[in-house]
């Protein structure tokens, strides 16, 4: 067999160990909650950016597949075992602290029975297209959840060991000590982190760290290194959606 023939033997081989990988994953997925991870829920063509219409065709299709949103604190709580999981769990996320995550998607989730968890830029509370203090408290008044995206929105593993401490704690107690719940959990700016990041969140009272891994979370799954699904503004409409999730589900059954 020559070098061309062995090559395109390999490849066939490749494609189709994935294609058994994926459907074995429609027929029989793999037990974790996804954490889905949105930015702005508004009608423009950014990047991070969700319409309306979008971001309800998809809570509209969590809820009727059987999806029940849980928060992080609760499945932080359920790995105690203190609270029982549904069936179908998931968590519903938001990095920045954009404004329409109240004014728009929290609406939206609710008509759907569904809760979310803002992580919140602490300098930039009231800012301009950003939630305000009053926006916060109103969203956990409708028990959703806020954690911490740092005090700057800085890429933590760039920084010295002393500014990484500095935007971890002051982000917590800025929140904190403008009278919100406690904060237990920090989604990383750009997904960067580092051992001593993962330290640093142990070490000041947080219970875990997200991530811009795609993947599901179980209880084996470190807490400073949890999975999301990134869900930006979608080409394909509902299915990229799906396919997403598919691939999240696809990521944890290769161990990825």
């Amino acid at each position: 067999m020559g070098l061309k023939s062995k090559l395109m033997a390999l490849g066939a081989f490749f494609v189709v160990a994935i294609a058994a990988v994926v459907i074995s994953c429609v027929v029989a997925p793999e037990k974790g909650v996804p954490v889905l991870a949105y930015h702005m829920v508004a009608g423009d063509d950014d990047t991070y950016s969700v319409s309306a219409n979008n971001f309800e065709e998809q809570m509209q299709y969590l809820k009727e597949n059987g999806y029940t949103s849980i928060s992080l604190l609760e499945f932080a709580k359920a790995k105690k075992g203190k609270f029982t999981l549904p069936d179908k769990p998931i968590v519903i996320t938001f990095d920045d602290g954009y404004d329409n995550n109240y004014t728009t998607a929290l609406p939206i989730m609710e008509k759907y029975g569904m809760k979310g968890t803002v992580f919140m830029i602490a300098n930039d509370i009231g800012k301009k297209d950003y939630l305000t203090l009053e926006q916060l408290k109103s969203w956990q008044a409708h028990n959703m959840e806020i954690g911490s995206h740092t005090a700057n929105h800085v890429a933590l593993a760039t920084l010295t060991s002393e500014q990484k401490k500095e935007e971890i704690v002051a982000s917590k107690l800025l929140l904190e000590w403008k009278g919100l719940n406690t904060v237990f959990f920090m989604a990383y700016p750009f997904g960067s982190f580092d051992e001593e990041t993962e330290q640093l969140l142990k070490e000041n009272d947080y219970l875990g760290g997200l991530t811009g891994k795609s993947g599901l979370n179980t209880f084996d799954t470190n807490p400073y290194l949890l999975h999301r699904v990134n869900v930006p503004n979608p080409k394909f409409g509902l299915s990229e959606f799906k396919l997403r999730l598919l691939k999240a589900n696809v990521y944890k059954r290769l161990g990825l």
